[in-house]
Protein backbone atom coordinates (compact mmCIF):
# COMPACT_ATOMS: atom_id res chain seq x y z
CA UNK A 1 0.00 0.00 0.00
CA UNK A 2 1.43 3.41 -0.98
CA UNK A 3 0.89 6.87 0.47
CA UNK A 4 -1.05 7.80 -2.68
CA UNK A 5 -3.43 4.82 -2.76
CA UNK A 6 -5.52 2.95 -0.18
CA UNK A 7 -4.99 -0.27 -2.13
CA UNK A 8 -2.18 -2.80 -1.86
CA UNK A 9 0.13 -3.26 -4.81
CA UNK A 10 -1.08 -6.00 -7.12
CA UNK A 11 1.08 -8.98 -8.14
CA UNK A 12 2.55 -8.61 -11.61
CA UNK A 13 -0.05 -9.65 -14.17
CA UNK A 14 0.94 -12.69 -16.21
CA UNK A 15 -0.74 -12.85 -19.62
CA UNK A 16 -1.98 -16.30 -20.50
CA UNK A 17 -1.96 -17.59 -16.94
CA UNK A 18 -4.67 -20.15 -16.30
CA UNK A 19 -7.33 -19.05 -13.81
CA UNK A 20 -6.79 -20.94 -10.57
CA UNK A 21 -9.38 -22.09 -8.06
CA UNK A 22 -8.51 -22.30 -4.38
CA UNK A 23 -9.96 -23.12 -0.98
CA UNK A 24 -8.94 -21.17 2.12
CA UNK A 25 -9.63 -23.37 5.15
CA UNK A 26 -10.06 -21.15 8.23
CA UNK A 27 -9.82 -22.08 11.89
CA UNK A 28 -9.98 -19.99 15.07
CA UNK A 29 -6.31 -19.58 15.93
CA UNK A 30 -3.60 -20.29 18.46
CA UNK A 31 -0.64 -18.55 20.12
CA UNK A 32 2.73 -18.95 18.40
CA UNK A 33 4.21 -20.54 21.51
CA UNK A 34 3.08 -21.47 25.05
CA UNK A 35 4.43 -18.33 26.74
CA UNK A 36 2.69 -15.48 28.54
CA UNK A 37 3.85 -12.95 25.94
CA UNK A 38 2.60 -15.02 22.99
CA UNK A 39 -0.71 -15.79 24.69
CA UNK A 40 -1.16 -12.10 25.54
CA UNK A 41 -0.73 -11.13 21.87
CA UNK A 42 -3.18 -13.80 20.81
CA UNK A 43 -5.81 -12.94 23.43
CA UNK A 44 -5.50 -9.23 22.72
CA UNK A 45 -6.45 -9.85 19.09
CA UNK A 46 -9.09 -12.48 19.85
CA UNK A 47 -10.86 -10.62 22.64
CA UNK A 48 -10.76 -7.27 20.82
CA UNK A 49 -13.10 -8.65 18.15
CA UNK A 50 -16.57 -7.20 18.71
CA UNK A 51 -18.03 -10.38 17.25
CA UNK A 52 -16.54 -12.22 20.23
CA UNK A 53 -17.32 -9.71 22.98
CA UNK A 54 -20.34 -7.52 22.28
CA UNK A 55 -20.00 -5.13 25.22
CA UNK A 56 -19.67 -1.39 24.50
CA UNK A 57 -16.14 -0.95 23.19
CA UNK A 58 -14.90 1.59 25.75
CA UNK A 59 -16.14 -0.48 28.70
CA UNK A 60 -14.64 -3.69 27.38
CA UNK A 61 -11.27 -2.06 26.61
CA UNK A 62 -10.98 -1.04 30.26
CA UNK A 63 -11.76 -4.59 31.42
CA UNK A 64 -9.60 -6.26 28.76
CA UNK A 65 -6.47 -4.19 29.27
CA UNK A 66 -6.99 -3.45 32.94
CA UNK A 67 -7.78 -6.99 34.14
CA UNK A 68 -7.98 -9.79 31.57
CA UNK A 69 -4.65 -9.27 29.78
CA UNK A 70 -2.88 -8.83 33.11
CA UNK A 71 -4.15 -12.07 34.66
CA UNK A 72 -5.23 -14.56 32.00
CA UNK A 73 -2.09 -14.92 29.79
CA UNK A 74 0.10 -16.59 32.41
CA UNK A 75 -2.69 -18.99 33.40
CA UNK A 76 -3.46 -19.87 29.80
CA UNK A 77 0.23 -20.25 28.94
CA UNK A 78 0.60 -22.97 31.58
CA UNK A 79 -2.38 -24.79 30.07
CA UNK A 80 -0.99 -24.49 26.54
CA UNK A 81 2.36 -25.81 27.76
CA UNK A 82 0.60 -28.92 29.02
CA UNK A 83 -0.75 -29.84 25.56
CA UNK A 84 1.99 -28.42 23.29
CA UNK A 85 3.67 -30.92 20.96
CA UNK A 86 7.12 -31.16 19.39
CA UNK A 87 5.53 -29.84 16.18
CA UNK A 88 3.84 -26.94 17.94
CA UNK A 89 0.22 -26.12 18.76
CA UNK A 90 -2.09 -29.12 18.20
CA UNK A 91 -4.69 -26.88 16.56
CA UNK A 92 -2.19 -25.59 14.00
CA UNK A 93 -0.74 -29.06 13.37
CA UNK A 94 -4.14 -30.61 12.70
CA UNK A 95 -5.48 -27.66 10.68
CA UNK A 96 -2.46 -27.61 8.40
CA UNK A 97 -2.68 -31.37 7.91
CA UNK A 98 -6.41 -31.20 7.15
CA UNK A 99 -5.78 -28.51 4.54
CA UNK A 100 -3.10 -30.54 2.79
CA UNK A 101 -5.18 -33.71 2.89
CA UNK A 102 -8.18 -31.82 1.51
CA UNK A 103 -6.18 -30.78 -1.55
CA UNK A 104 -5.02 -34.37 -2.01
CA UNK A 105 -8.54 -35.78 -1.77
CA UNK A 106 -9.88 -33.15 -4.19
CA UNK A 107 -7.11 -34.11 -6.60
CA UNK A 108 -7.93 -37.80 -6.29
CA UNK A 109 -11.51 -36.98 -7.27
CA UNK A 110 -10.26 -35.16 -10.35
CA UNK A 111 -10.48 -31.54 -9.17
CA UNK A 112 -7.65 -29.07 -9.77
CA UNK A 113 -7.98 -26.97 -6.60
CA UNK A 114 -5.21 -25.59 -4.40
CA UNK A 115 -5.70 -25.20 -0.64
CA UNK A 116 -4.22 -23.13 2.14
CA UNK A 117 -5.15 -22.78 5.79
CA UNK A 118 -5.48 -19.62 7.86
CA UNK A 119 -6.24 -18.59 11.41
CA UNK A 120 -8.74 -15.90 12.29
CA UNK A 121 -6.49 -14.86 15.16
CA UNK A 122 -2.74 -15.40 15.10
CA UNK A 123 -0.71 -16.80 12.22
CA UNK A 124 -0.97 -17.48 9.35
CA UNK A 125 -3.53 -14.73 9.07
CA UNK A 126 -6.44 -14.73 6.66
CA UNK A 127 -5.09 -11.63 4.92
CA UNK A 128 -1.61 -13.10 4.41
CA UNK A 129 -2.99 -16.33 2.97
CA UNK A 130 -5.36 -14.50 0.63
CA UNK A 131 -2.38 -12.43 -0.55
CA UNK A 132 -0.44 -15.64 -1.16
CA UNK A 133 -3.30 -17.19 -3.13
CA UNK A 134 -3.58 -14.07 -5.29
CA UNK A 135 0.17 -14.14 -5.90
CA UNK A 136 -0.22 -17.75 -7.04
CA UNK A 137 -2.83 -16.66 -9.56
CA UNK A 138 -6.02 -17.66 -7.74
CA UNK A 139 -9.01 -15.94 -9.34
CA UNK A 140 -11.74 -17.86 -7.53
CA UNK A 141 -11.50 -18.61 -3.80
CA UNK A 142 -13.84 -20.54 -1.52
CA UNK A 143 -13.68 -19.55 2.16
CA UNK A 144 -14.29 -22.76 4.11
CA UNK A 145 -14.62 -22.48 7.92
CA UNK A 146 -13.52 -25.28 10.22
CA UNK A 147 -16.71 -24.61 12.21
CA UNK A 148 -19.60 -26.95 11.28
CA UNK A 149 -22.12 -24.89 13.30
CA UNK A 150 -22.64 -21.25 12.30
CA UNK A 151 -22.19 -18.50 14.86
CA UNK A 152 -21.74 -14.77 14.49
CA UNK A 153 -18.74 -14.97 16.83
CA UNK A 154 -16.92 -17.49 14.63
CA UNK A 155 -18.14 -17.86 11.04
CA UNK A 156 -19.24 -14.25 10.62
CA UNK A 157 -15.96 -13.05 12.08
CA UNK A 158 -14.13 -14.87 9.28
CA UNK A 159 -16.29 -13.00 6.77
CA UNK A 160 -15.36 -9.75 8.54
CA UNK A 161 -11.66 -10.54 8.15
CA UNK A 162 -12.06 -11.36 4.47
CA UNK A 163 -14.00 -8.12 3.99
CA UNK A 164 -11.28 -6.11 5.73
CA UNK A 165 -8.73 -7.63 3.36
CA UNK A 166 -10.95 -7.00 0.33
CA UNK A 167 -11.26 -3.30 1.16
CA UNK A 168 -7.53 -2.93 0.46
CA UNK A 169 -7.44 -4.97 -2.77
CA UNK A 170 -7.80 -3.44 -6.23
CA UNK A 171 -8.22 -6.61 -8.32
CA UNK A 172 -10.52 -8.82 -6.27
CA UNK A 173 -10.85 -12.55 -6.90
CA UNK A 174 -14.30 -14.08 -7.04
CA UNK A 175 -15.18 -15.10 -3.49
CA UNK A 176 -17.57 -17.65 -2.05
CA UNK A 177 -18.33 -18.42 1.58
CA UNK A 178 -19.44 -21.67 3.16
CA UNK A 179 -21.83 -20.77 5.96
CA UNK A 180 -21.73 -24.12 7.77
CA UNK A 181 -22.52 -27.81 7.53
CA UNK A 182 -23.93 -28.83 10.90
CA UNK A 183 -26.37 -31.36 9.39
CA UNK A 184 -24.38 -32.44 6.35
CA UNK A 185 -24.79 -36.24 6.01
CA UNK A 186 -21.06 -36.82 5.39
CA UNK A 187 -20.13 -34.76 8.47
CA UNK A 188 -22.61 -36.68 10.65
CA UNK A 189 -21.26 -39.95 9.25
CA UNK A 190 -17.69 -38.88 10.07
CA UNK A 191 -18.71 -38.13 13.67
CA UNK A 192 -20.52 -41.46 13.99
CA UNK A 193 -17.56 -43.36 12.54
CA UNK A 194 -15.23 -41.73 15.06
CA UNK A 195 -17.39 -42.66 18.04
CA UNK A 196 -18.23 -46.15 16.74
CA UNK A 197 -14.57 -46.97 16.13
CA UNK A 198 -13.73 -45.91 19.67
CA UNK A 199 -16.49 -48.06 21.12
CA UNK A 200 -15.43 -51.07 19.09
CA UNK A 201 -12.02 -50.87 20.77
CA UNK A 202 -13.11 -49.78 24.25
CA UNK A 203 -16.72 -50.85 24.67
CA UNK A 204 -19.70 -48.49 25.19
CA UNK A 205 -20.17 -46.09 28.15
CA UNK A 206 -23.02 -45.60 30.58
CA UNK A 207 -23.40 -42.05 29.28
CA UNK A 208 -22.18 -40.14 26.22
CA UNK A 209 -21.69 -36.39 26.60
CA UNK A 210 -21.56 -34.27 23.45
CA UNK A 211 -19.83 -31.07 24.47
CA UNK A 212 -19.97 -27.98 22.24
CA UNK A 213 -18.22 -24.66 22.73
CA UNK A 214 -20.37 -22.31 24.77
CA UNK A 215 -21.55 -18.79 24.02
CA UNK A 216 -23.49 -16.14 25.94
CA UNK A 217 -27.17 -16.99 26.20
CA UNK A 218 -28.14 -13.52 24.99
CA UNK A 219 -26.81 -14.45 21.53
CA UNK A 220 -29.54 -17.10 21.33
CA UNK A 221 -32.26 -14.65 22.35
CA UNK A 222 -30.95 -12.16 19.78
CA UNK A 223 -31.22 -14.59 16.90
CA UNK A 224 -27.93 -16.49 16.62
CA UNK A 225 -28.71 -20.00 15.27
CA UNK A 226 -25.70 -21.67 16.92
CA UNK A 227 -27.63 -23.31 19.78
CA UNK A 228 -30.21 -24.80 17.43
CA UNK A 229 -27.56 -26.10 15.05
CA UNK A 230 -25.69 -27.79 17.92
CA UNK A 231 -28.95 -29.41 19.00
CA UNK A 232 -29.56 -30.74 15.51
CA UNK A 233 -26.02 -32.09 15.17
CA UNK A 234 -26.35 -33.92 18.48
CA UNK A 235 -29.76 -35.33 17.57
CA UNK A 236 -28.59 -36.59 14.18
CA UNK A 237 -25.46 -38.12 15.68
CA UNK A 238 -27.44 -39.86 18.41
CA UNK A 239 -29.84 -41.25 15.80
CA UNK A 240 -26.95 -42.50 13.69
CA UNK A 241 -25.44 -44.22 16.76
CA UNK A 242 -28.79 -45.72 17.71
CA UNK A 243 -28.83 -44.06 21.14
CA UNK A 244 -31.91 -43.65 23.30
CA UNK A 245 -32.54 -40.17 24.80
CA UNK A 246 -31.36 -41.25 28.27
CA UNK A 247 -28.01 -42.51 26.89
CA UNK A 248 -26.61 -39.13 25.85
CA UNK A 249 -26.54 -35.48 26.88
CA UNK A 250 -25.67 -32.26 25.05
CA UNK A 251 -23.62 -29.76 27.06
CA UNK A 252 -21.67 -26.52 26.54
CA UNK A 253 -18.14 -25.75 27.70
CA UNK A 254 -15.58 -22.91 27.79
CA UNK A 255 -17.50 -20.24 29.68
CA UNK A 256 -15.88 -16.82 29.95
CA UNK A 257 -16.92 -13.93 32.15
CA UNK A 258 -19.78 -13.59 34.61
CA UNK A 259 -22.91 -13.67 32.47
CA UNK A 260 -25.22 -16.58 31.79
CA UNK A 261 -24.11 -18.86 28.96
CA UNK A 262 -25.79 -21.66 27.05
CA UNK A 263 -26.76 -24.53 29.34
CA UNK A 264 -26.33 -27.20 30.56
CA UNK A 265 -22.68 -26.56 31.39
CA UNK A 266 -20.25 -29.40 30.70
CA UNK A 267 -18.35 -29.03 33.97
CA UNK A 268 -21.52 -29.00 36.10
CA UNK A 269 -22.90 -32.00 34.24
CA UNK A 270 -19.69 -33.99 34.75
CA UNK A 271 -19.75 -33.15 38.45
CA UNK A 272 -23.38 -34.24 38.76
CA UNK A 273 -22.75 -37.51 36.91
CA UNK A 274 -19.73 -38.22 39.07
CA UNK A 275 -21.64 -37.48 42.25
CA UNK A 276 -24.38 -39.86 41.08
CA UNK A 277 -21.77 -42.61 40.85
CA UNK A 278 -21.97 -43.03 37.08
CA UNK A 279 -19.76 -45.93 36.08
CA UNK A 280 -18.36 -44.59 32.85
CA UNK A 281 -18.74 -41.35 30.89
CA UNK A 282 -17.44 -40.87 27.35
CA UNK A 283 -17.07 -37.28 26.18
CA UNK A 284 -16.97 -36.24 22.53
CA UNK A 285 -16.75 -32.72 21.06
CA UNK A 286 -18.62 -32.76 17.71
CA UNK A 287 -18.22 -29.03 17.06
CA UNK A 288 -14.41 -29.11 17.17
CA UNK A 289 -12.86 -30.32 13.93
CA UNK A 290 -9.40 -30.57 15.53
CA UNK A 291 -8.08 -31.22 19.01
CA UNK A 292 -6.96 -28.05 20.76
CA UNK A 293 -6.69 -26.43 24.19
CA UNK A 294 -10.46 -26.65 24.75
CA UNK A 295 -10.53 -30.41 24.17
CA UNK A 296 -7.12 -31.64 25.32
CA UNK A 297 -6.81 -29.50 28.45
CA UNK A 298 -10.29 -28.30 29.40
CA UNK A 299 -11.98 -31.65 28.70
CA UNK A 300 -9.40 -34.43 28.87
CA UNK A 301 -7.56 -33.00 31.89
CA UNK A 302 -9.90 -30.67 33.80
CA UNK A 303 -13.12 -32.45 32.85
CA UNK A 304 -11.64 -35.81 33.73
CA UNK A 305 -10.57 -34.47 37.12
CA UNK A 306 -14.02 -33.00 37.79
CA UNK A 307 -15.81 -36.29 37.04
CA UNK A 308 -13.46 -38.58 38.94
CA UNK A 309 -13.08 -36.35 41.99
CA UNK A 310 -16.89 -36.16 42.27
CA UNK A 311 -17.12 -39.95 42.49
CA UNK A 312 -17.28 -41.08 38.86
CA UNK A 313 -15.60 -44.37 38.07
CA UNK A 314 -14.25 -44.11 34.52
CA UNK A 315 -13.77 -41.17 32.11
CA UNK A 316 -13.02 -41.57 28.41
CA UNK A 317 -12.27 -38.74 26.01
CA UNK A 318 -12.96 -39.54 22.33
CA UNK A 319 -10.54 -37.54 20.13
CA UNK A 320 -11.80 -35.01 17.58
CA UNK A 321 -12.09 -35.79 13.89
CA UNK A 322 -8.51 -34.58 13.25
CA UNK A 323 -7.12 -36.43 10.21
CA UNK A 324 -9.62 -39.30 10.03
CA UNK A 325 -10.33 -40.35 6.45
CA UNK A 326 -14.10 -40.03 7.01
CA UNK A 327 -13.65 -36.41 8.07
CA UNK A 328 -11.43 -35.42 5.16
CA UNK A 329 -13.89 -37.10 2.80
CA UNK A 330 -16.74 -35.13 4.40
CA UNK A 331 -14.75 -31.90 4.17
CA UNK A 332 -14.16 -32.68 0.50
CA UNK A 333 -17.91 -33.18 -0.04
CA UNK A 334 -18.67 -29.85 1.63
CA UNK A 335 -16.06 -28.04 -0.46
CA UNK A 336 -17.30 -29.56 -3.71
CA UNK A 337 -20.88 -28.54 -2.92
CA UNK A 338 -19.74 -24.92 -2.74
CA UNK A 339 -17.35 -25.16 -5.69
CA UNK A 340 -20.14 -26.15 -8.08
CA UNK A 341 -20.15 -24.15 -11.31
CA UNK A 342 -16.45 -23.36 -11.17
CA UNK A 343 -14.29 -25.29 -13.68
CA UNK A 344 -12.44 -27.39 -11.11
CA UNK A 345 -12.05 -30.32 -13.49
CA UNK A 346 -10.30 -28.29 -16.18
CA UNK A 347 -6.51 -28.75 -16.04
CA UNK A 348 -4.20 -25.99 -17.27
CA UNK A 349 -3.67 -26.33 -21.04
CA UNK A 350 -0.16 -25.14 -22.03
CA UNK A 351 -1.15 -24.64 -25.69
CA UNK A 352 -4.20 -22.51 -24.89
CA UNK A 353 -2.13 -20.46 -22.44
CA UNK A 354 0.47 -19.74 -25.11
CA UNK A 355 -2.21 -18.75 -27.62
CA UNK A 356 -3.90 -16.50 -25.05
CA UNK A 357 -0.61 -14.77 -24.28
CA UNK A 358 0.17 -14.24 -27.98
CA UNK A 359 -3.28 -12.74 -28.60
CA UNK A 360 -2.85 -10.36 -25.68
CA UNK A 361 0.59 -9.24 -26.85
CA UNK A 362 -0.64 -8.72 -30.43
CA UNK A 363 -3.27 -6.34 -29.09
CA UNK A 364 -0.62 -4.26 -27.35
CA UNK A 365 -0.83 -5.74 -23.86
Amino acid sequence: MSLLSPFAREPDFRHGSAPKIAVLYCNLGTPDEPTSAAVRRYLAQFLSDQRVVELPRWIWRLILHGIVLRVRPSRSARKYAGIWTADGSPLRVWTEKQSKMLMGWLGERGHYVSTRYAMRYGQPSIASQLDALKAEGATRILILPAYPQYSASTTASIVDAVGAWARQVRNLPELRFCRGYHDDPAYIEALASRVSAYWRSNGPPNQLLMSFHGMPRRALTQGDPYHCECQKTARLLAQRLGLRPEQFKLTFQSRFGWGRWLEPYTEATLHALGKAGTGRVDLFCPGFSADCLETLEEINIEGRRTFLSAGGKEFHYIPCLNDSSEWISALCDVALTHLQGWPTRTPPNPQSLTESRERALSMGA
